[in-house]
C-alpha cells in the first residue's frame, strides 16, 4: 500500500469515528436526560427504616445516572400532609410518593388490598403475588384510574398487635376497648366490640399515658421502642394479623412516569425491588435486638389467644364478603390473593415451617 492510499483510508476511517461519535452523543443524552423529582413521604425522618427506603431509592437512582435523573424526598408534612401523599401525587402536584395503600382505605378499601388486609399473606407471600402472580399489573389496573402508577418498596415484615393497658385473654375483654386502630382492621374488630380511634402517631403515647384509650397498635418492636410504649401500656401482643406482610409502595404519577425514557423506568422498577427487599432486610436485623431490649425494660409479650384470633379471622372474613358484594374493583384484587393464599400456605406448611420451628426449639433449649 502507497503513502497517499493509506492516508486517504485513514482519513476515511477517522472522519467515520468522528461521525460515529457526533452520532453517539445525542443518543446517550437522550436516554439519559436531566429530570429532577419531588417525593413526598408518609412517614417522618424518625421512622428511619421506613422513611429511609425513599433516600434509599434517591441515592441509587442519582448514582445509576451519574446525577442526570435526582428524587428529591421530603418527609410527611414537609410539603404534603402524610395521608394525603397519594392524592397528591395523583393529582400531579408531586411526582411520586412514598407511602401504604391502606392509608387510603377511606377513600376506596380497594387501595388497601395490595398493602396489607386481614389475615392476608406474610412479607414472602406477598412478595410472590406481586412479582409473579400478577399483583403488581392488577394493582396498577385499579390506580389508573387514580393517575398512579405504583411499585413495592418496601415490607416491614408481620407487625406487632399492639401495646395494652391490661391483659386480654377472650373474646369479652375486647368489648368496649378503646383502640388506636384503622381502616381495614378498625372495621373487622368493632365487630368484636372494640371502638377504634384515629390518632396521629406523635399523640398516641399522651393518650395511652391518660388512659384516653386502652390499646394502641404502630409498628414492630424496631419502631415502637422508639415512642416508649412500654412505660404506660406494658402488655405487647403480637401477632399483627391485619399486617402479615404490609407493603410500602412507591407511587407515581401515572402521566410523569410514561414521559420518562424507557431507561429511567426500567431503572426505578429495579431499584424499587432492590429498596423493597432491603427494608425486610433491615427489620429482620434491627428488630431482634428491639424486643431484647423491650423485655428487658418491662414489655410483658403476650400472644392473641386462639379464641381471640379466631373470632378476628371471622369477622375479618364477614367484612370480606360484604366490600366483594359491593366493590368490584375490592373483589377482583382480593380473589387473586386468595387464590394464591391457599397454594403459599400449603407449601409454606412444609420444608419452611418445619425447619425453622425445629430451630426455634433449638433455640429455647440453649443450643443455639
Amino acid at each position: 500500500m502507497d503513502r497517499r492510499s493509506f492516508l486517504t483510508k485513514a482519513a476515511v476511517g477517522g472522519t467515520a469515528a468522528a461521525a460515529g461519535a457526533t452520532l453517539a452523543a445525542p443518543a446517550i443524552a437522550q436516554s439519559t436526560p436531566k429530570v429532577t423529582w419531588r417525593l413526598t413521604s408518609s412517614f417522618p425522618k424518625s421512622l428511619d427504616t421506613i422513611y429511609g427506603g425513599a433516600e434509599v431509592l434517591s441515592q441509587r437512582i442519582t448514582e445509576a445516572t451519574d446525577g442526570n435523573f435526582q428524587i428529591q424526598v421530603f418527609a410527611a408534612g414537609e410539603i404534603v400532609p402524610g395521608l394525603e401523599a397519594a392524592n397528591e401525587v395523583g393529582a400531579g402536584n408531586v411526582e411520586a410518593c412514598h407511602t401504604v395503600g391502606y392509608y387510603y382505605f377511606g377513600k376506596d378499601p380497594a387501595f388497601a388490598v395490595a398493602a396489607a388486609v386481614p389475615f392476608s399473606l406474610s412479607a414472602r407471600g406477598i412478595n410472590a403475588w406481586h412479582y409473579h402472580g400478577g399483583g403488581i399489573d392488577l394493582y396498577n389496573e385499579y390506580l389508573a384510574q387514580h393517575s398512579l402508577y405504583a411499585l413495592p418498596g418496601g415490607n416491614t415484615g408481620v407487625q406487632m398487635g399492639g401495646w395494652f393497658r391490661k391483659e386480654i385473654n377472650t373474646v369479652a375483654d375486647m368489648q368496649g376497648l378503646k383502640m388506636r386502630v384503622g381502616g381495614f382492621a378498625g372495621r373487622v374488630m368493632s365487630k368484636l366490640g372494640v371502638v377504634p380511634q384515629q390518632i396521629a402517631g406523635g399523640d398516641i403515647y399522651p393518650a395511652l399515658e391518660k388512659g384516653t384509650i386502652d390499646a394502641a397498635e404502630w409498628v414492630g418492636p424496631y419502631d415502637d421502642e422508639k415512642l416508649g410504649f412500654y412505660k404506660v401500656a406494658p402488655y405487647y401482643y403480637y401477632p399483627g394479623w391485619w399486617e402479615g406482610g404490609p407493603t410500602v409502595h412507591f407511587m407515581f404519577n401515572k402521566a410523569k412516569f410514561e414521559e420518562l425514557p424507557p431507561t429511567y423506568q426500567s431503572l426505578l422498577k429495579s431499584v424499587s425491588q432492590g429498596v423493597d427487599a432491603d427494608m425486610l432486610q433491615k427489620y429482620d436485623y434491627k428488630n431482634p435486638a428491639a424486643i431484647k431490649s423491650l423485655v428487658a425494660n418491662g414489655a410483658q409479650l403476650r400472644p392473641f389467644s386462639p379464641e381471640i384470633l379466631e373470632a378476628c379471622f371471622n369477622a375479618a372474613n364477614e367484612v370480606y364478603a360484604e366490600m366483594e358484594a359491593t366493590n368490584p374493583a375490592f373483589a377482583k384484587l382480593w380473589q387473586s390473593i386468595k387464590a394464591f393464599r391457599s397454594e403459599y400456605y400449603t407449601w409454606a406448611q412444609v420444608a419452611e415451617y418445619n425447619y425453622d420451628t425445629f430451630m426455634m426449639l433449638q433455640q429455647n433449649a440453649g443450643k443455639l
